[in-house]
C-alpha cells in the first residue's frame, strides 16, 4: 500500500475518534440540571447554523458553480439545500410516527401524569439524539473523504484541514450525545452512538477510494454539501432549539445559540479553514 494512502486514511481515522470526546462534556449534564441541558442543545444548534451557512454551503456553492456556472448553477445548490430540508422533515416523521411522537405545549405536558411526562420528555430527547446523529454522519461521510483524498494530494495541507474538523468534531459529537445520555443516563451509549458517527468519516474515505476514485466529481461533492448544509438546519432549527427553550428561558437558549455560532467562528477564522 502507498505510504501516503496508509498516512491520509490514519489521519482521518483519528479525527474521526475524536467525535467521542464530545460525550466527556455531556457527562456533566445531571437529571436535574435542565440549565445545562438547554445551554448544550442551543449551543450545538449554533454550531451546526453557523457551520452549514458559513462553511459547508458556501463550499457545496462553489463547487457546484465551478461546474455549472450562472443561474443553472445556483439552481442545483437550491434544489440541493432545501432538498436535504425536505428529506429530513419526512425521515423525522417517519422516525417519530413509532413512538407517536408530536411536538406538544406545556399545556399538553401538564395533562400527563408526571411519570408519563418524563418517558415522554425522554423518548422525544433519544430521538432528537438520533436525529442529530444520522444527520452528522451523514455530514461525516464526504468530510472524511475530503480530508482523505487531501491527503493523498498532499499530507501537508491534509492536517491543518484535519485539526479544522477535530475542533468542530468536539462540538457537533455534543449535539448526539448530550440527549442520548440525558434520555437513557448510559454513559456508555452516549460514546458509541457519538463514536460511531465520527467512525463515518474513515468510512467516508474508504468508500471514496475504493468505489468512487473514479467517477467522484466536485459536483457530486458539491451537491451532497449543500445537502448535508439542508439536513443541518432543519435539524437546529425543528429539533436543538426548540427542545432547548423547553427546559430553560427562551432568551437563555437564544444566548447559547449565538455563542455556539461565536465559538465555530472564531475556531475556523483561527485556524484559517474559511472561505
Amino acid at each position: 500500500m502507498d505510504s501516503n494512502v496508509l498516512m491520509s486514511f490514519i489521519l482521518t481515522l483519528l479525527v474521526g475518534l475524536t467525535m467521542g470526546l464530545g460525550s466527556l462534556f455531556s457527562f456533566l449534564v445531571e437529571d436535574e440540571n435542565k440549565k445545562i441541558l438547554s445551554f448544550a442543545l442551543s449551543f450545538s444548534a449554533g454550531i451546526m447554523i453557523y457551520i452549514s451557512f458559513m462553511e459547508i454551503l458556501p463550499e457545496g456553492m462553489h463547487m457546484i458553480e465551478d461546474a455549472v456556472p450562472g443561474r443553472k448553477g445556483h439552481l442545483i445548490v437550491l434544489a440541493s439545500f432545501f432538498g436535504g430540508i425536505i428529506f429530513t422533515a419526512l425521515l423525522e416523521k417517519w422516525v417519530h410516527s413509532f413512538g407517536g411522537h408530536h411536538h406538544h405545549d406545556i399545556d399538553e405536558v401538564h395533562s400527563h401524569s408526571e411519570s408519563h411526562a418524563e418517558n415522554e420528555e425522554k423518548n422525544h430527547l433519544q430521538k432528537l439524539g438520533l436525529m442529530t446523529a444520522v444527520s452528522i454522519a451523514i455530514h461525516n461521510l464526504p468530510e472524511g473523504l475530503a480530508i482523505f483524498t487531501a491527503g493523498l494530494k498532499d499530507i501537508t495541507i491534509a492536517i491543518p484541514l484535519a485539526v479544522a474538523v477535530v475542533l468542530h468534531n468536539i462540538p457537533l459529537s455534543i449535539a448526539i450525545s448530550v440527549p442520548i445520555y440525558y434520555s437513557t443516563g448510559s454513559k456508555k451509549r452516549a460514546f458509541l452512538y457519538s463514536s460511531l458517527v465520527g467512525l463515518c468519516q474513515p468510512l467516508g474515505a474508504i468508500v471514496g477510494y475504493a468505489i468512487f476514485s473514479n467517477f467522484f466529481s466536485d459536483m457530486l461533492f458539491g451537491i451532497l454539501f449543500a445537502i448535508i448544509s439542508g439536513i443541518m438546519i432543519f435539524v437546529s432549527l425543528d429539533e436543538l432549539i426548540p427542545t432547548a427553550q423547553q427546559y430553560e428561558d427562551h432568551h437563555f437558549s437564544v444566548y447559547g445559540t449565538i455563542f455556539g455560532m461565536f465559538i465555530m467562528a472564531i475556531s475556523l477564522m483561527f485556524f484559517g479553514h474559511s472561505h
